[in-house]
């Protein structure tokens, strides 16, 4: 094969004529130096700017963004908060009400506010207080006392539970259902818990409520003398609860009926064993 004439050209009429070639080899081939040569040029270029890493979003430029106005509970106890919007959006019920208007403001006035402040914190920090330690307990609460006895510390966590699930923040609402386990407390504590993961949580949501049942299918025959009649009306309120509990209860004799007699049967899950893996204060 010839070697290539190579010519230097650039746009202009001159080069717009039929190409010489040199000698009498018909298949010399002309290189125009200075030319974008063809399509794969172009294309090796577009690929080299898809090959450009996404910017780094980073804490300040959240801090950058508009501050958000969240009205939260009604009449006296209405209590005003805000926050950056970019943090807001991580939570696609605040994306979708804040698309839906050009208002500034969102008005909460079912929630509660300790829970949405807990939702706040753990948007700025990633947790909220009270921490998990790395060794898997809870840090210190100087305001609360070591046992809980009136339901308040299970409460706290259930209600940031609830939000969670409100605003589809899944990783908040494992956080705070895993801190519930954590919490030592007593019977009249472990009913007002159940009391308000019956009225508030979805009759679906078995990742709340079966530990509940579990734990009260164990140890209701004890439990129930130190609630002072107030399981009663718990079974009477939400026949759920009482269903659940007796379905426990059944399905453990059904499972030891089932061992007595070599059988294999019974449900998949080691039902004699409780969800609940936290210590007792009872």
């Amino acid at each position: 094969m010839a070697d290539p004439e190579v010519r230097v050209g650039g746009n202009g009429p001159a080069d717009e004529g039929d190409v010489e070639m040199q000698g009498d080899d018909e298949g010399a081939e002309v290189v125009e130096v200075g030319e974008n040569n063809g399509g794969d040029a172009a294309a090796d270029g577009g690929a080299a700017e898809e090959e450009k890493p996404a910017q780094r979003v980073t804490f300040i430029d959240y801090l950058k963004s508009p501050m958000i106005e969240l009205l939260i509970g009604n009449g006296n106890a209405q209590t005003l908060l805000m926050a950056h919007k970019a943090l807001l959006t991580k939570s696609p019920f605040f994306t979708q009400k804040l698309s839906a208007s050009d208002s500034k403001r969102i008005e909460l006035v079912d929630d509660d506010l300790d829970a949405m402040s807990c939702f706040l914190e753990y948007l700025y920090t990633g947790e909220y207080f009270p921490h998990k330690r790395p060794n898997g307990t809870l840090e210190a609460d100087p305001s609360a006392p070591e046992t809980d006895k009136t339901g308040d510390q299970l409460l706290k966590h259930a209600k940031v539970y609830t939000l969670a699930e409100k605003l589809e923040m899944p990783t908040l609402k494992s956080l705070s259902h895993s801190k519930i386990h954590l919490i030592n407390s007593t019977a009249p504590a472990e009913l007002a818990y159940a009391r308000y993961v019956y009225s508030h949580t979805n009759r679906a949501d078995l990742t709340i409520r079966k530990p509940v049942a579990s734990f009260w299918g164990q140890r209701s025959h004890v439990l129930r003398h130190q609630t002072e009649g107030t399981f009663r009306d718990m079974c009477m309120d939400f026949p759920e609860f009482a269903f659940d509990v007796l379905s426990f209860v059944l399905d453990a004799e059904e499972k030891r009926a089932s061992r007595k007699s070599g059988g294999a049967g019974g449900p998949e899950e080691d039902v004699g064993r409780s969800a609940r893996k936290r210590a007792r204060g009872v």
